[in-house]
């Protein structure tokens, strides 16, 4: 039997066009999930790995909706074959029924993980020349140097709590804590 699994990152994006192409290529059954492929612990892929029988085939539209991480890519195929069924990539014309289907699986799979490093790499390589040229990436601070004085001054002075200064500040009691850390780090029980 032919088995879809279908995946996308997000709630708002739509799964119709892989279940589409799935049942197109002749799937019985059409496992779907709505996680990100990063996140191992997936409910439908593992619903699906479950049910597996000898001679089945995981088909799915692109080899990236199985997995992000070419170690994953291949743990989960690992298992699809240790149940007695195959795997088939369609976009990528992959089959692992066949001695040059597996082939052309680790092949791709090497090259997609490539890639996937090259393009963090050339990230972190923009980012470091920004940080030269004195670019700060990142969220915007919580509060100025101002407001964290403010909150420093109502915490010594005033003794105001955690959950009182985070509520005017509306900021997390989380941010407060970091802002007495980080200033009096030798007044910080051990």
């Amino acid at each position: 039997m032919i088995i879809g699994y279908a995946r996308v990152s997000t709630g708002d994006q739509s799964l119709d066009s892989q279940a589409d192409a799935l049942s197109a290529a002749g799937a019985g059954r059409i496992f779907a999930d709505r996680i990100s492929g990063s996140k191992r612990a997936r409910t439908e892929l593992d619903r699906m790995l479950d049910q597996l029988r000898e001679g089945d085939v995981v088909t799915v539209t692109k080899y990236d909706r199985l997995a992000r991480s070419l170690k994953d890519l291949l743990e989960i195929v690992a298992a699809i074959r240790a149940k007695g069924a195959g795997f088939r990539s369609l976009a990528e014309d992959i089959d692992t029924t066949t001695p040059a289907g597996r082939l052309t699986f680790h092949v791709f799979a090497s090259i997609s993980q490539f890639e996937r490093e090259r393009i963090a790499e050339r990230t972190m390589e923009g980012l470091a020349a920004a940080r030269k040229r004195g670019r700060v990436g990142g969220r915007p601070p919580a509060l100025s140097l101002a407001q964290k004085a403010e909150v420093r001054r109502m915490r010594d002075e005033e003794q105001r709590a955690i959950s009182e200064i985070a509520r005017l500040f509306e900021v997390s009691e989380r941010t407060v804590r970091r802002v007495e850390k980080r200033i009096q780090p030798s007044l910080q029980k051990p």
